[in-house]
């Protein structure tokens, strides 16, 4: 059985062991990923918020409100058969980093990237020793290869599930540094929600908002948000 499902078809949903680690049971059987891999983890505590992400569900199954049961989903059927791409295109966000580039005016604006922002290449620079170089404007800045390099070789690092909480909290906020300074402690969701968001949110705050770009926002929050509870749950064991 597969998460490509409708209407709900069981009673119980429940963690349970099996070879290798924990993974989830509907009424006694056990889940399988879209791709038909067989869904197993080292954490229990992953297991069990996956099968009450399973046992929420109503009337109809609705996969986009089973978040960890999609990031795990990911893991065992993107991340890991195609691992060089998936690690090529992360780390591959540091050479176009959304808090390298700043605005030129206003004051305001510019103000506020630099206190948001600079703390976070600072840190990157002491836990990596790596320096990132900003602009002012639109037009790329090159970094270099040993910075790009050093921070590849620190996203091939991570395990298949841990690539895929920095892959997405990653692409939601256009940064690689922000990615890993969630995965890293560094900033909580919402702080690396608000520097994903700061230019944005500024022009909001002067110009008014409206309905979509609300709906985009709290759509990379929350992509945000459950990467960092999946990594949360793997620390749990």
């Amino acid at each position: 059985m597969s998460i490509d499902v409708n209407r709900r078809f069981y009673r119980e949903a429940a963690a349970v062991p099996v070879s290798g680690g924990w993974s989830i049971a509907l009424d006694g059987k056990v889940v399988k990923t879209p791709a038909r891999r067989d869904l197993v983890l080292d954490s229990r505590a992953l297991a069990e918020a996956i099968a009450a992400e399973w046992a929420a569900q109503d009337a109809k199954v609705k996969p986009n409100t089973m978040p960890l049961m999609q990031l795990v989903s990911t893991a065992l059927d993107r991340v890991g058969p195609q691992r060089a791409r998936i690690v090529a295109e992360t780390a591959q966000y540091a050479a176009t980093d959304l808090i390298c580039y700043r605005a030129e005016a206003p004051a305001e604006l510019t103000a506020r990237q630099i206190a948001t922002w600079d703390p976070l290449l600072e840190w990157l620079r002491a836990r990596y020793d790596v320096a990132l170089k900003c602009a002012a404007g639109v037009m790329a800045v090159p970094q270099s290869k040993a910075a790009l390099d050093v921070l590849a070789r620190a996203v091939e690092s991570m395990d298949d599930l841990r690539l895929t909480a920095l892959a997405a909290i990653t692409g939601a906020a256009g940064s690689l540094v922000i990615g890993l300074a969630v995965l890293e402690g560094r900033l909580s969701p919402e702080e690396a929600s608000a520097a994903a968001q700061l230019d944005e949110l500024y022009q909001a705050e002067r110009w008014g908002s409206d309905p979509e770009a609300e709906r985009r926002r709290a759509g990379q929050a929350a992509d945000i948000l459950h990467a960092r509870r999946l990594l949360d749950l793997l620390a749990a064991g």
